[in-house]
C-alpha cells in the first residue's frame, strides 16, 4: 500500500537520532528527543501543480519541518507524518 497525500500535503518519514551524543553521553529511549529532520517520501498534487513550489522539493528529500506540525499515521508497520508543505521549513542540501 502507498500514501498519496491530497492538495497541498506531503508525506514524510523522520530520520532516526543519534543515540549517543557528541561528547558521548548514551542517550536512553525517554532522554532522546523527537527528531525535526524527515526524508519527503510523496507529495501532493496541489504541491506539484503549483508553480513556486513545485521546484522546492522532490521525493528522496531531507527536509526540516515545524516541531508540532502533521499527524501520524501508520501503514504497513512503517510510521509516517502527513503536513502541509507550509510546515516544511527547510531542505537540507
Amino acid at each position: 500500500m502507498s500514501i498519496k497525500p491530497l492538495g497541498d500535503r506531503v508525506v514524510i518519514k523522520k530520520v532516526e537520532v543519534e543515540e549517543k551524543t557528541k561528547s558521548g553521553i548514551i542517550l536512553t529511549g525517554s532522554a532522546k528527543e523527537e527528531p525535526q529532520v524527515a526524508e519527503i517520501v510523496a507529495i501532493g498534487a496541489g504541491v506539484l501543480n503549483d508553480e513556486k513550489l513545485k521546484n522546492e522539493v522532490k521525493v528522496g528529500d531531507k527536509v526540516i519541518f515545524s516541531k508540532y506540525a502533521g499527524s501520524e499515521v501508520e501503514v504497513d508497520g512503517e510510521e509516517y507524518t502527513i503536513l502541509k508543505i507550509a510546515d516544511v521549513l527547510a531542505v537540507l542540501g
